[in-house]
């Protein structure tokens, strides 16, 4: 029996860590400064999502993943204007994720970043890898580009809405199936990273062609077909998927999120570490992380040291 075929017998979470932080960053109040001054105002959240996480969640194995350059992506190769529409993290939060990555770190989080893979990256990777030993994975994520990985027992989790779906609800969300999703994007582009799509078609548009003919290439192949199908504007989508065939390739490689970056693949190494007490309150120290949050920590890992 293959490790395919198996049913999974523990489940890792994959946490989009850049995302919780520019959340913590945008939502803590800037009243928060470590010993030497700097703000932590990020760090401060962040910490309070680790730790109501691990309290929710009991995780066995978890992995943080970071991003740690909008410029420097294999995706900048291919296409320099990917992600050029986006402002740099200002110099006062790029310090705050080196304390952050420290920080899951220190509460016993396998932590990943690579500045040729982002974090979408190294959370499809970890997940290819650890389905080859019979887990499933649940991404702890909103990011709608994590439907394309969805499948079997896995899930996504948007922490913030407290919302989870599986490949299933991908097609409620998006109107196509999990394994349509980088196809979808290829089509629709997306703003957010500057993937530019086929100017034009939008999500239902989208949708429509990709329930009809299956997939990007089927339907590039047989776009002389598509002026004839029930959509409105019909005759300009097959001319605009004619003039923008390339893009939508293009797109299409844009949007995959790699599965061969260099992660962890065997269980052991994402196993949730138990935290050295002393150290984490060395860190606390440093980061100037109140009496609340500090007691919560110590007794979460009372707790986990007890079960």
């Amino acid at each position: 029996m293959n490790a395919a075929s198996r049913t999974p017998v523990s489940t890792v979470y994959l946490i989009d860590a850049s995302m919780y932080v520019f959340r913590a960053w945008h939502s803590m109040p800037d009243v928060f400064f470590d010993a030497d001054g700097a703000p932590v105002n990020a760090v401060h959240g962040f910490a309070r999502f680790l730790l109501e996480f691990v309290e929710r969640a009991r995780p066995t194995h978890a992995v943080t993943a970071f991003d740690i350059s909008l410029t420097s992506s294999f995706r900048n190769a291919i296409y320099p204007a990917y992600k050029a529409n986006r402002e740099p993290a200002p110099p006062e939060l790029k310090r705050q994720f080196d304390c952050c990555r420290e920080l899951a770190a220190a509460l016993g989080f396998a932590v990943l970043a690579d500045a040729a893979y982002e974090a979408d990256d190294l959370i499809g990777s970890v997940q290819a890898a650890m389905r080859e030993h019979a887990f499933r994975s649940v991404i702890v994520s909103a990011d709608k580009d994590f439907g394309q990985l969805l499948g079997g027992a896995d899930e996504q989790w948007d922490y913030a809405r407290g919302q989870r779906w599986n490949a299933d609800g991908v097609r409620e969300r998006l109107g196509v199936e999990a394994r349509q999703v980088v196809d979808f994007l290829a089509l629709t582009g997306d703003a957010t990273d500057n993937i530019p799509g086929v100017p034009g078609i939008g999500g239902k548009s989208a949708a429509a062609l990709l329930a009809h003919f299956g997939d990007l290439e089927s339907l590039l192949a047989r776009v002389d077909e598509v002026p004839f199908l029930r959509l409105r504007g019909a005759a300009s989508l097959a001319e605009r998927l004619r003039t923008h065939a390339e893009q939508a390739r293009l797109s299409q490689r844009l949007a995959r999120i790699a599965l061969d970056a260099p992660v962890p693949r065997v269980p052991d190494a994402l196993l949730r570490r138990a935290p050295d007490p002393a150290a984490l309150d060395a860190l606390f120290e440093r980061l100037r992380i109140g009496p609340l949050t500090r007691t919560r920590a110590h007794q979460i890992l009372q707790t986990e040291t007890a079960a």
